[in-house]
């Protein structure tokens, strides 16, 4: 009898494992993403950047060398930026990897941003993003720099 009630167990335990998680969309995983966030306008993210919020453009390195780079702004690609501020991460960077901080994400067009910030904040840290991204921000005529080559390590 225990061995038949243990492989019931097994049986119910590998059935459950092996279901799949209900289906979302993009939109729906934007939705989500964005309920967790106060998302600041380009003016907003600058005057937060003067008063010493982190900057991070996520954007990769050909779209800030193409477009241009918001002065300033700590530069982390977006498939390396969780090691960059997970404060518990040896690779992390003390600059932006400090619960005090408050981190505001830029990416091209602000989507990639708000699922990013949205998976910063469960390292604990204060993130959000900029309605728009980049494009917006260069829009309302902030200012931005001529493109250069990557950080070594970024």
């Amino acid at each position: 009898m225990r061995l038949k009630n243990a492989l019931t167990r097994m049986l119910g335990l590998w059935a459950r494992a092996r279901r799949r998680p209900p289906w979302v969309t993009v939109d729906q995983m934007l939705e989500d993403a964005r309920r967790t966030l106060v998302r600041v306008t380009p003016d907003e993210a600058r005057a937060a950047q003067a008063s010493g919020a982190v900057l991070i453009d996520i954007r990769s390195e050909i779209q800030r060398f193409n477009d241009g780079e918001v002065p300033g702004a700590a530069r982390y690609p977006r498939n390396g930026l969780e090691w960059r501020v997970d404060p518990s991460c040896e690779h992390r960077d003390p600059a932006v990897a400090c619960r005090g901080a408050r981190l505001i994400l830029l990416c091209d067009e602000g989507f990639q941003s708000s699922l990013t910030a949205a998976a910063v904040r469960r390292f604990g840290l204060d993130a959000t993003d900029v309605i728009g991204g980049f494009q917006a921000w260069r829009a309302d005529g902030l200012p931005v720099e001529p493109g250069r080559p990557a950080d070594p390590g970024s």
